[in-house]
């Protein structure tokens, strides 16, 4: 029965390893911009993240695998805290683009049709007039 424990806590390990290193590809492709991309591997993280908690749930962990998961989890977590912070960022940069072109929608609807009725060079001022 031990025997099953053991391979049991190696799966868990090493399932957080690989949701660590999921999670840091995430990282890198929110740093780079690559937003497409991150929602992606989003779908694969939390799919991992699911089968991983419930395995967990299942399987006692010795001293050691628990530290060695306890790591892992600080790890990911702060990965998972820089990725949030570089979609705040995002979002905040993707709100300022909205404005600005809201507040040049506004003006081109306020202005737009003065602008079309002032004199062109081409009217025909001053024709006429001797």
């Amino acid at each position: 029965m031990a025997t099953i424990n053991a391979g049991g806590s190696e799966a868990v390990i090493a399932g957080y390893v690989r949701l660590q290193k999921q999670v840091s590809v995430m990282l890198g492709l929110a740093r780079s911009g690559e937003w497409e991309a991150l929602i992606e591997q989003q779908a694969d993280y939390l799919q991992l993240a699911e089968r991983l908690r419930r395995l967990d749930a299942e399987v006692p962990l010795n001293p050691s695998d628990a530290a060695r998961k306890a790591e892992l989890l600080e790890s990911i977590l702060a990965d998972d805290l820089a990725i949030r912070e570089q979609l705040m960022a995002r979002r905040e940069e993707l709100g300022h683009l909205m404005d600005s072109s809201r507040r040049q929608r506004d003006l081109h609807r306020s202005y737009g049709r003065q602008a079309s009725s002032v004199a062109s060079p081409s009217d025909d001022f001053g024709q006429g007039i001797s």
